[in-house]
Order: C-alpha cells, then structure tokens, then sequence
C-alpha cells in the first residue's frame, strides 16, 4: 500500500515537474533596446496573463541586444538602430518594425514646467558641444523670453552604452547641425565632448532627476513616467512641437516600409507642421534560420499578438503601434524568411 502511494506520489511529482520544465522552456528571451522596454514590459505581463507564456526581456541598450542575437544567447534582439541590408545577410538575420515613439529632451531648471522651453537643434548642439554653458545664455533667453532661466551652469547627461536612442538623437543633431556631424557624427555610441553618461533611458533619467540645471534625452515613456520636464522642439517646417501620440503619428505619416532594405527606416527630421523631428522605431532581430522552430515560432506569436491586442497599451505610453499594412508586410516577411533547420517555413 506504502509503496503504491509512493509510486502515485513520484509519478504526480513527475508530472508536475515536466509540466514545469515545459512552461520555463516555452519563456522567451529577449535584450536589446531600453527605448521599447516599458511597453514590452506592459505586452509580456498581458500576454503572460493571456496564454501562459512568459517573455523575458534584458533593457541593456541596442548595441548589447545587436551581440547577443548574433551570439545566439537570446531568441531575439531589439535595437533602435536599423541594420543595414548587408550586415543582415551576412548574419542570417531578419528585422522587422514593432513600436515607434519619440525620444525627447529633458531638463531639470527650477521653475521650469514640463513642456514649457523651447529647444532648437542648433542650441542643443550647442549645448552638447560645450559652446552653451549657461540657462541663460542670450540663444536661450530668445527663445523663451517668458521664461525665468538662471544663471546656473548646464550640465550635460547621455548615454554611457551603446544605445539605439543615442543613434536616434544624434542622428537628428547631425542632420541638422554641420558642426555637430563633423564633430560628433551619429552612432549608437560616440565620443562626447563633455558629460555625466547614465546606463539606459532609465541611467539618463536618473541622472537628471539628480543633479540641477542637468539636461538628457530618453523615449517619451520614461519622462512621462517619472514626471520629467520634457521640452518642445522646433521641426523642420519650422513648427514648436509637442512630444505626443499625434506628433509622431504625423512623422511616420510619409514613411514608405516597402522601399526601404529590411524595413530599416529611420524617421527623425521628418516633413510636416506637426511632426516630431527625432521620432523612432523599435526594430526586432531574429535568426532566419532557427534552431529551434517552437521557440521560433513562439516569439512570432508574441509580436503577432502585440500587432492585434497591443495597441490601446501602447497608446497609454505615447507610443504608436504599427498601421494594419506594415503588420501584413511584417507578417508576408515571417512566412518567406523564418524557417526551421530542413527549411520548412516556421509561421
């Protein structure tokens, strides 16, 4: 009797721990970009909640999540940054849209409400090459004649890792600013002339949230989160805008998918009285080729279900999900591109 009871009891043990090692081996991973990670956070508790599956992903910046898909250590990498057609086909790898938003200055100025400086790309250039040193410099003081800046020194604060958001904010500097480019150039990760650096969006949030008269650029989620003064910027139709839902709607509004090589657009200094000029989209990196088709597959599910189900939380954090059309290109890209080890199409 004692020895049926524990032959039931080991096999119910038994059970119980394949069931547990199937559900942990159904978890997928993920690293790269800290731009998407509020709202592929907000995604995986939902979908965790919907179906079961876990999704586990590391914010440690585009340029860790770019290594770590090409070393094959996560199921798939997010990065800020598009690869370029080349270095795709070198790696096997396929890349594909999954959020857009907008990177934004932050300031912490006493008495300085959130939304209410006005910034150029020229006087944040300025500020980023150490030529504007003061609040109250006179290229700040016109732009803002209301506002009462003091006489307190600027502190500049980026990014220390290699980060798809420093690849969106000085690619618009360097778009706009000759000086800029020639000096600094665009890159996830360059050599500042000066600086206090901050690990991710939430080091540089951190940071600024710390020290006084400090200025930093992160996604719109995270300023909107911790209550941050964000600015406006001036665009390029000349235009003082908000970062918001519509404005970078209104910067994705001309973006053609089809033309561009893996879908790799970039969309900062976009056209449009009401675009917000360093708008940018979270790009996602898998392996063609997978090594194994159910974990494959099962991150396709994921995106497929944040295309469907995704869009109301994105729009809560001021992000924008992808139009119906660039789902279905999306989607056309997993059916011809991912397959398993024989080649057989995993989606």
């Amino acid at each position: 009797m004692r020895l049926n009871q524990f032959v039931k009891t080991a096999v119910v043990a038994a059970g119980a721990a394949v069931a547990f090692s199937s559900a942990v081996a159904a978890d997928i991973t993920g690293a790269g970009a800290t731009f998407p990670y509020p709202i592929f956070s907000k995604w995986a508790e939902a979908y965790k909640t919907a179906t079961g599956t876990g999704m586990n992903y590391q914010s440690i910046g585009s340029g860790g999540g770019i290594k770590q898909i090409k070393a094959k250590t996560v199921d798939f990498g997010a990065s800020d940054m598009p690869l370029k057609a080349e270095e795709l086909e070198t790696e096997g790898l396929i890349q594909f849209p999954a959020i857009m938003g907008g990177v934004v200055p932050i300031v912490n100025v006493d008495g300085v409400a959130p939304g209410q400086l006005k910034l150029t790309s020229d006087v944040i250039a300025g500020i980023y090459l150490g030529k504007i040193t003061k609040w109250n410099d006179p290229q700040l003081t016109a732009l803002n004649p209301a506002a009462k800046l003091p006489n307190a020194d600027i502190t500049v604060v980026h990014r220390s890792d290699g980060s798809g958001t420093t690849f969106l904010w000085t690619d618009y500097l360097s778009q706009t600013n000759a000086e800029f480019k020639s000096t600094v150039g665009a890159g996830t990760a360059v050599k500042w002339p000066a600086g206090v650096g901050g690990k991710g969006n939430e080091g540089v949030a951190a940071n600024v949230q710390r020290i006084k008269g400090s200025i930093g650029y992160v996604e719109y989620a995270y300023a909107k989160k911790n209550k941050m003064s964000h600015t406006q910027l001036k665009n390029r139709d000349g235009q003082f805008v908000q970062p918001e839902d519509d404005s970078f709607k209104a910067a994705a509004a001309g973006a053609d998918w089809a033309k561009a090589p893996g879908m790799g657009l970039v969309l900062t200094n976009q056209k449009g009285k009401d675009s917000w000029p360093i708008t940018g989209v979270s790009f996602i990196l898998m392996h063609k080729s997978q090594a194994s088709a159910e974990r494959g597959k099962e991150v396709l599910k994921f995106f497929d279900w944040a295309y469907k189900n995704g869009g109301a939380m994105a729009t809560e954090l001021d992000y924008v999900g992808m139009p119906a059309s660039v789902v279905k290109m999306v989607q056309d890209s997993w059916k011809a591109n991912v397959k398993d080890a024989s080649g057989k199409a995993v989606w």
